[in-house]
């Protein structure tokens, strides 16, 4: 699957260290079940998601 740019992590408010993190295991993407649910989540809002198995839901609620 390819992910444009505007899905990068970097968007998003995260720690420098937790980005840092992130580009040294090559997640650089999200994927669209963390896109849509990251900007929710580290904005301090309540939300519930479904997206198949291996979509990356538990790496968007373990980041928030």
């Amino acid at each position: 699957m390819t992910h444009t740019s505007s899905l990068a992590f970097n968007t998003l408010p995260l720690n420098p260290a937790t980005l840092a993190n992130l580009q040294q295991l090559g997640y650089l993407s999200m994927t669209p079940i963390q896109a849509a649910s990251l900007p929710t989540a580290l904005a301090g809002r309540d939300l519930i998601a479904q997206a198949r198995t291996g979509s990356g839901k538990t790496a968007a609620f373990g980041l928030a």
